[in-house]
C-alpha cells in the first residue's frame, strides 16, 4: 500500500482521479507540442541530440549547442544531422607535403611574362630562405572541359573531370609549416590534441554499417603524414571516434581467429567478454574511454568477417583494376590505386567518414615522398602525379558512375600552397600559406564553379579569401551539420572544429 502522507504534493494529487486525468492530459499536450517544435526544429537546444534549433541562439547571441545522443552500448548508431543535406557520408583526399596550385589549377598568365624575372612587390625572404626569381608553371595548361577551365597537363586524368567540381582558390591558412599545417586543415588548430574533422563528422552522425569502423584512414603505402594519427585522431572526444588506420596492402591486425580455436569456442568467448564488459561498464557509467574501448573490442569481432570481405579485391573486374592503373605503372602507383579502390568499397559499405592520404614523410618528405619540393620541382611533382593522378581520377568517376556521389561528398585538399618564384639558386617552390587550391564534388557542391581568387602571382588571396575555418565550417555544412552548435564540452569551453570562427560558404552550395 502506498501511504499518501509520505508523498508529495504532485503525488497526492496523482491519486486523485481528477488531478491525474488533468495532469495526463496536460503532459501528453506538452509531449506533442514539444514533439513538433522538434520536428521543425523549433526546440531552442537539444541536449540529448536530434535535430533541434539550427537557427535558434542562446544568450549573449551564442548558438545552443546541439549534442548527439550516444548510447554507451552503440557509440556508432547512426544518428540525424542538425539538418537535411544531400552528403550522407565524406570521402576526404589527402595530399600532405603543400601540391602546387600554380602548376596544377591556379592559371596565372603573369607568370609567364615574368618569367625569370625579380618578383616586383613580393617578399624577399620566405619560410626556408631568401627568395629567387619568378618560375612560370613547368607544366602547359589548357582549357577542358564545357566550362574550358585552364588545367595544367601535370594532372591530365582528374583536368578531364573538371566540369565536375567546386574549386576554392583563394583559401589561406595560418601557418608555413608541414606539421602545423595538417593539423590546422585536418583538426581546426596548429597545434596537437584536436579532434579531427572526421571524428567530429561520425561523432555528431554515427555510421550506418555497424561491421566496419565509422572512420577510416588509409594512409600512404610510404607510411603516415608528418602528423601522423593527430590528422585523424579523436582527441578530447569520446575514444569511439577515432579513425581507424588501415591500407590494401595492410589490413588490420590480429582480427584471424587463432589456431586450434574452433569457429563455436570463438562466439563462446567473444559472447562471455560481452557479458563481463557490459557488468564492468555498469559500474562505471559515465567513463567514455572505457566504453569506447569496450566498443571496439566489440566491433573488432565484427570485423573478423567484414574486412576480409570489403579487403578482398578479386571480384573487381579487369577493366576496373586497369581504369585505376593497378597495373602498367610505378609499384607505388599500384598501391595507391589499390588504396582507392579500397577506399570505394567502404563508402559503398556505408562507411561513414574515409581519409585517403597520397604523400607521407617517413623521412622529410622533400618531394620524393609527398608533395614538398623544394627543390627539383619539375621531377618531385611528376613523381607525385605519376602515384596521385589516374587512380583519384578513376576512384572519382568509378563512384560517380555507381552513383554513390548521390550521397557522397569528395574534398580534395592540402595544407597550403607553393610560392610563383623559385627558392634562390634552387629549382622548386617554397611554402605559400597566402593562397592555395582544393576541389570539392559529389553530394552538396556545385559543378564545374570555381569560388575566389589569388591574386595576379597567385601569392595571396585576392577575392571571396577563404580561411581555413571557412573551409571547414562549409565542409560540415555540406553534411548537414551546424559548425558553431556541433561542440564538446571540454576544460571549461565548448570546443568545436572552428574554435570561434569560421562562415560557411554558401556560393558553393548546390
Amino acid at each position: 500500500m502506498i501511504n499518501p502522507e509520505k508523498l508529495s504534493l504532485q503525488g497526492r494529487r496523482l491519486l486523485d482521479r481528477r488531478g491525474f486525468l488533468g495532469t495526463a492530459g496536460l503532459s501528453t499536450a506538452g509531449l506533442a507540442l514539444t514533439s513538433m517544435l522538434s520536428a521543425d526544429g523549433l526546440l531552442a537546444s537539444d541536449l540529448g541530440g536530434g535535430a533541434g534549433g539550427h537557427s535558434e541562439v542562446g544568450r549573449a547571441g551564442h548558438k545552443a549547442p546541439i549534442r548527439p545522443s550516444i548510447d554507451p552500448d552503440r557509440p556508432y548508431a547512426s544518428r540525424k544531422p542538425h539538418f537535411d543535406m544531400p552528403a550522407k557520408q565524406v570521402l576526404v583526399i589527402y595530399l600532405p607535403g603543400a601540391v602546387s596550385h600554380l602548376d596544377t589549377f591556379d592559371y596565372k598568365p603573369a607568370l609567364w611574362d615574368l618569367d625569370g624575372k625579380k618578383p616586383p612587390g613580393l617578399p624577399a625572404v620566405t619560410f626556408e630562405g631568401p627568395s629567387g626569381n619568378i618560375a612560370k608553371p613547368f607544366w602547359d595548361f589548357k582549357p577542358r572541359g564545357e566550362t574550358g577551365k585552364m588545367v595544367s597537363d601535370l594532372v591530365p586524368h582528374l583536368a578531364k573531370q573538371v566540369d565536375d567540381f567546386c574549386f576554392f582558390h583563394a583559401l589561406k591558412t595560418d601557418t608555413s609549416a608541414h606539421p602545423q599545417g595538417e593539423n590546422f586543415m585536418n583538426t581546426g588548430f596548429t597545434m596537437e590534441g584536436f579532434p579531427s574533422f572526421g571524428s567530429w563528422v561520425t561523432y555528431a552522425l554515427g555510421t550506418e554499417n555497424q561491421e566496419l569502423p565509422s572512420f577510416v584512414a588509409i594512409n600512404d603505402p610510404r607510411g603516415m603524414a608528418r602528423s601522423g594519427k593527430n590528422n585523424f585522431g579523436n582527441g578530447f572526444l569520446p575514444a569511439a571516434f577515432q579513425g581507424t588506420d588501415f591500407t590494401a596492402k595492410n589490413p588490420p591486425t590480429n582480427l584471424n581467429r587463432p589456431r586450434g580455436l574452433s569457429a563455436h569456442d570463438d562466439r563462446a568467448t567473444i559472447d562471455l567478454l560481452q557479458r563481463l564488459n557490459a557488468r564492468h561498464l555498469s559500474l562505471y557509467p559515465g567513463d567514455a574511454n572505457l566504453a569506447g574501448r569496450i566498443a571496439s573490442y566489440e566491433l573488432a569481432g565484427k570485423m573478423q568477417t567484414s574486412v576480409p570481405d570489403v579487403m578482398d579485391l578479386a571480384g573487381e573486374s579487369a577493366a576496373t583494376l586497369k581504369a585505376y592503373g593497378v597495373e602498367g605503372g610505378s609499384e607505388l602507383r599500384g598501391h595507391y590505386a589499390r588504396n582507392c579502390i579500397l577506399a570505394r568499397r567502404l563508402i559503398e559499405k556505408g562507411v561513414r567518414v574515409v581519409q585517403l592520404f597520397n604523400g607521407s614523410d617517413p623521412a622529410g618528405g622533400n618531394g620524393i615522398t609527398n608533395w614538398d619540393s623544394h627543390s627539383d620541382i619539375k621531377r618531385t611533382h611528376a613523381m607525385q602525379a605519376e602515384i596521385m593522378d589516374q587512380p583519384t581520377a578513376a576512384l572519382i568517376a568509378d563512384m560517380r558512375q555507381r552513383g554513390l556521389l548521390d550521397h557522397t561528398l569528395v574534398v580534395w585538399a592540402t595544407e597550403f600552397g607553393r610560392m610563383p618564384f623559385l627558392q634562390a639558386n634552387g629549382t622548386g617552390r617554397d611554402h605559400n600559406p597566402g593562397a592555395f587550391t582544393c576541389f570539392l564534388t559529389g553530394a552538396g557542391a556545385k559543378r564545374g564553379f570555381s569560388y575566389g581568387e589569388s591574386d595576379e602571382f597567385g601569392f595571396k588571396a585576392a577575392v571571396n579569401e577563404t580561411t581555413v575555418y571557412d573551409f571547414n565550417a562549409t565542409l560540415l555544412h555540406l553534411m548537414g551539420l551546424d559548425h558553431e552548435r556541433l561542440t564538446f564540452y571540454h576544460n571549461g569551453i565548448e570546443r568545436r572544429l572552428t574554435n570561434v570562427h569560421g562562415t560557411v560558404v554558401k556560393d558553393v552550395v548546390a
